[in-house]
């Protein structure tokens, strides 16, 4: 047998100790070479003994090279958040620098200033700021925090931030349960918020992809500080809406449908009858109206606040739109027994998935399957369909193979149109392609 060309594997036993002797200081060295933002604790390898909670590391790789920079925070499921990867060692001006560069994309070349004041200003691991999501609405910033780094630094950055977009106020929202883990002292929350405080209630969708669960919120006193308003009226694309900071979900209005509730437009025909499932504030049903110009929209949402709040937009823009509160599962199969039919029926539905777990995810998996299947025969033949998913634990082609099944256990066909996702204000790195949640489906019903 001829010799093998190959050299010998060697063990780690075989290398020689790595000398860490000349390296910046406070570093973090990884245990395996990876290219992802979200370092767990079974990927992470030694630490500096002067590194402190929250603080800015220089990231090693396992071969001793540096490799970028993160924030660290030894308690926090997340211990290490790269912020970017590369061989020239950062410094704090990096934060500043990534700020620049995501309000440049939103306001000078995306230029989302023309047609809307609502939009994503930083969104996390997408623009390097892992663990801080923020959305403008009208003059007040709303910011979303889940690293205790992040927390540190952000009194610092709300002022450069209200420069740059030209906002006066800012509310701050921390998920409770991440609070703890992360040791951030809610306490103090109103020293984060220059002229403002965030009240928070839950999360439902997976803005940030390292904390897709949902849980309850909390609100942080304001400690004195001046409160920023608890509702705005924002404009997009023409129509008017009021967000109302207190009572709704997440934020209180979803900026990453912006794209996709303009684009209903060109399905409908005048006159059309338009059903808008999980209506929520109503996004959809008022560009089926005002843009579509359709002739009935019947908004359905089983949150009795945000039909009430569906009912305000419409009568800021003096529209008439017909709200039932319900249930969407029971309204539909109630619709189906009935033999109603729509020219366009559009669902999206709140997060269903929330764990990896099998038995979790499989139910959640469920729900999408069984309601897309009620909200599909809904459709008249030649109808369009609009169906959407935000959890970022259901991949597009999975979603997609759901509302398949939905549709052929009815013998009825898709064909598909489009497949679409958030705005570009929602970018998304290569090496985070998990932080694409959204998923949107358009189809003609056989």
């Amino acid at each position: 047998m001829p010799p093998d060309p190959r050299p010998p594997k060697s063990s780690a036993a075989d290398r020689p100790p790595v000398d860490r002797s000349g390296w910046l200081r406070p570093w973090a060295q990884l245990k395996y070479f990876t290219f992802q933002p979200a370092i767990f604790p079974r990927l992470l390898g030694q630490v500096s003994p002067e590194a402190r909670p929250g603080d800015l590391v220089h990231v090693y790789d396992k071969n001793g090279e540096l490799a970028g920079g993160g924030l660290y925070n030894p308690r926090a499921k997340i211990p290490l958040r790269v912020v970017c990867h590369g061989a020239e060692p950062i410094d704090e001006s990096y934060f500043e620098a990534a700020l620049l560069r995501a309000v440049d994309l939103r306001r000078r070349i995306l230029q989302l200033d023309a047609v809307t004041d609502a939009y994503r200003l930083v969104n996390s691991d997408g623009d390097g700021l892992s663990g801080l999501t923020i959305d403008r609405y009208g003059d007040t910033l709303l910011c979303e925090v889940y690293s205790l780094g992040i927390a540190q630094r952000l009194p610092r950055w709300l002022p450069l931030l209200h420069e740059l977009a030209g906002t006066k106020f800012a509310r701050v929202q921390v998920d409770h349960d991440v609070a703890s883990v992360e040791g951030i002292k809610t306490g103090r929350w109103g020293e984060l918020a220059v002229s403002g405080v965030g009240l928070a209630r839950r999360a439902d969708r997976d803005d940030d992809p390292a904390n897709p669960t949902a849980s309850s919120r909390q609100p942080y006193p304001s400690e004195g500080i001046s409160e920023a308003p608890a509702k705005v009226k924002i404009r997009e694309h023409g129509i008017r809406y009021e967000v109302d900071f207190t009572e709704g979900h997440k934020t209180g209005f979803f900026c990453d449908q912006r794209e996709n509730r303009r684009a209903l437009a060109k399905f409908i025909t005048a006159g059309a009858r338009v059903l808008d499932l999980c209506c929520y504030t109503g996004g959809f049903s008022l560009n089926a109206k005002i843009a579509g110009n359709a002739g009935e929209v019947t908004s359905v949402d089983l949150d009795e606040a945000a039909i009430a709040q569906a009912r305000r937009n419409a009568n800021l823009n003096q529209v008439r739109l017909q709200f039932v509160h319900a249930d969407a599962f029971a309204y539909a199969r109630q619709m189906q027994q009935n033999g109603e039919k729509w020219d366009v029926v559009v669902l999206d539905p709140p997060k269903f998935i929330f764990t990896r777990d099998d038995h979790g995810n499989w139910e959640g998996r469920q729900k999408y399957e069984d309601l897309n299947l009620l909200a599909i025969s809904l459709v008249k033949p030649g109808g369009v369909f609009v169906t959407c998913s935000c959890s970022g634990l259901l991949s597009l082609e999975d979603f997609e193979a759901h509302v398949i099944k939905a549709a052929h256990r009815q013998n009825r066909r898709l064909q598909f149109l489009e497949r679409t996702g958030p705005g570009a204000d929602h970018p998304v790195y290569s090496n985070c392609l998990e932080s694409r949640y959204l998923k949107v489906l358009w189809a003609r019903v056989a």
